[in-house]
């Protein structure tokens, strides 16, 4: 019998990482469709912590602070946290394809997060069964990374061979992003701080470039494919560094880069540039789990830390080097 209450971590205010705070709440009771997961790890990413102190991009500023809380989160919405992993203790009575003791990994979704002992979740769009041969550390750093890397690289549409260029290649999305590029038989260039090159090209990358040395941008070379997870200095100069036929690929939507894909597609131009946000799918999540089970996505975990130390976690990640991914341990994760 699980317990009446559980340890979370909430967020009921927007700012610098002292805001959060433990709690003792009740433990979910699950929906017809819906299961209850005892979460064994979770993450704190990039967004994690945009989304704390609400650094958001100025297109999305106003409809997420709608969501999510004009003056500071609602009270539905203040715990966060966007991946788990975790093994099933009870299941909803309209639910026939997972029974208790299944171990999954999966999407906490807007308005309920990660950062918590147990959680109940809609079986029906953001789990999977986890990998047999991760742990439930490495198999919470799926969804984020995986999911956006899938998505952006299937909206690159790439074939063998094409020079494809990784902007943010050593965060979450891009160490996932590099090794999808592999397996689609690109040759890779990875862009990031000098010390995640040589993890880099552990990954599978081809040539790195440390972005604070030179600016792939003005190196004259020239890629089929910019996947570009940064995306904070958008400018048309990216298309110079583009071949014919070439496809830039934001991650991170701006207003301009918006606008330049309408226009390229409008004008027929020959270099495209293509956004949109990733979405979550279990046709998506089951491709990701059967990559991870042939061992050809595998986790780069930076750092760890338990859910009483969650604050220090996202101390960490607002430096920027965060390379990979940050895990939360919050009960046996490391097991398998």
């Amino acid at each position: 019998m699980e317990p009446a209450t559980m340890k979370a971590i909430i967020c009921p205010r927007y700012g610098p990482p002292e805001v959060l705070e433990i709690q003792d709440l009740p433990v979910p009771v699950p929906k017809e469709k819906e299961v209850l997961i005892k979460v064994r790890g979770a993450t704190v990413t990039a967004g994690d912590c945009e989304l704390r102190r609400f650094q958001i991009t100025p297109l999305f500023w106003l409809p997420v602070r709608l969501i999510f809380g004009v003056f500071r989160p609602k009270k539905s919405m203040r715990i966060m946290g966007q991946e788990f992993a975790g093994e099933i203790v009870q299941v909803g009575d309209a639910v026939t394809d997972y029974q208790v003791g299944d171990k999954v990994f999966g999407m906490a979704g807007l308005g309920a997060g990660s950062y918590v002992e147990y959680r109940s979740t809609d079986r029906f769009k953001t789990i999977a069964k986890k990998p047999e041969n991760m742990s439930f550390a490495e198999a919470a750093t799926i969804p984020t990374g995986g999911l956006n890397a899938l998505h952006f690289l299937r909206m690159a549409q790439i074939q063998q061979g094409e020079h494809v260029l990784i902007n943010g290649a050593g965060g979450s999305i891009g160490t996932y992003g590099v090794q999808l590029a592999k397996h689609y038989g690109a040759e890779i260039t990875a862009v990031d701080s000098a010390e995640k090159l040589k993890m880099l090209q552990e990954l599978g990358a081809d040539h790195v470039i440390d972005y604070q040395q030179q600016d792939y941008r003005r190196n004259g070379q020239q890629y089929d494919v910019i996947f570009d997870v940064v995306g904070q200095d958008w400018s048309s100069a990216h298309l110079d560094s583009l071949t014919i036929g070439g496809r830039y690929v934001g991650a991170n939507p701006t207003f301009s880069m918006l606008m330049r894909s309408l226009w390229n597609r409008l004008s027929g131009q020959k270099k495209s540039v293509r956004t949109g946000l990733a979405g979550e799918t279990v046709t998506d999540f089951e491709t990701l789990r059967q990559l991870a089970q042939d061992g050809i996505l595998k986790p780069v975990v930076d750092r760890e830390y338990p859910l009483t130390e969650l604050v220090e976690a996202h101390r960490y990640v607002d430096t920027g080097r965060k390379a990979g991914n940050v895990i939360i341990n919050i009960s046996n994760a490391h097991e398998k």
